[in-house]
């Protein structure tokens, strides 16, 4: 599946317009992509090129990014769960693949606890929960979703393109010139002043107004009875936040009852992006080739 393209339609999702992105023959087996915060659906081009076998890769804008409708207002976490639900009944019946980055990876996992009926297999790329909060105080962290709520949130602008491609060159040394080319004009919108931003609602920079609890999480995951595979980057977020908390960690991974773990080395968060390669022959190595009963 070298250099292909990607075409996309718009379907309704619980009275939402929703954008779902399509690689590959619609015959092919079906694999669900998830992306994460603040990105969207072309985050996964490079690995998708990456890929030996013909799959139909289906990926969806989360509400509020990419080609899906922007509430311009707070979002409700739980939203993703039921959104999920009805766009993979909508392309299928049977039970599927799931590969989710960071948020993707959040959402796939605790849906895949929720409704193991429906998940043949899970990825996780990067994503094991979130850090304990650091100030368990409840009222403090509805003060600060409140003052969030209180002042328009506004996204980073760019003059152009070439220049929100320096920026991520800039945050992520791994990128090559050509791939922050590709994401500079595919992850973006352009502005009535022709300023260039990330095509994310900036209502998703408000914080929740309930604390995180991992316990929670957990409780989800530990119901999961599809196969996964976890994918973490040698330098991403899940070695930074336990590499001085390793019982945390194994606490965390022994909800899963069948995983397998896998490094992609040489590697940050965005390992889609650092390392497509290494991530494309992880996946296939995992995932079932023929379509799941």
């Amino acid at each position: 599946m070298q250099h292909c393209h990607s075409t996309t339609e718009q379907i309704t999702v619980r009275g939402l317009r929703y954008g779902i992105r399509h690689w590959g023959d619609s015959a092919a087996p079906i694999v669900f992509f998830l992306h994460g915060w603040m990105d969207s659906s072309p985050t996964f081009q490079f690995v998708v090129e990456s890929l030996q076998k013909s799959w139909h890769v289906i990926a969806p804008d989360w509400r509020g990014y990419g080609q899906s409708q922007w509430l311009s207002r707070p979002y409700w976490f739980p939203d993703y769960y039921a959104d999920l639900h009805c766009i993979l009944a909508h392309f299928s019946a049977r039970p599927v693949r799931l590969v989710g980055h960071s948020m993707g990876a959040n959402i796939a996992s605790i849906y895949a606890g929720l409704q193991p009926e429906r998940v043949a297999q899970l990825v996780m790329m990067d994503f094991l929960g979130l850090a304990r909060p650091l100030d368990a105080d409840a009222s403090k962290q509805l003060q600060r979703w409140l003052g969030g709520v209180l002042e328009e949130p506004a996204m980073r602008a760019y003059k152009d393109h070439a220049s929100l491609a320096r920026r991520l060159l800039t945050v992520n040394a791994r990128l090559t010139l050509e791939r922050a080319t590709f994401l500079s004009q595919s992850v973006s919108c352009t502005q009535t002043d022709g300023r260039v931003t990330m095509a994310c609602d900036p209502w998703h920079k408000i914080p929740s107004p309930n604390l995180y609890r991992v316990e929670d999480a957990m409780a989800s995951w530990q119901q999961i009875t599809a196969p996964v595979l976890m994918l973490m980057a040698d330098q991403g977020f899940v070695q930074q936040r336990f590499a001085t908390e390793p019982e945390e960690l194994q606490q965390r991974l022994r909800c899963f009852k069948n995983r397998q773990i896998v490094t992609i080395t040489d590697s940050g968060h965005n390992l889609q992006h650092d390392q497509p390669e290494q991530v494309a022959a992880a996946l296939e190595q995992f995932l079932v080739f023929t379509n799941p009963t």
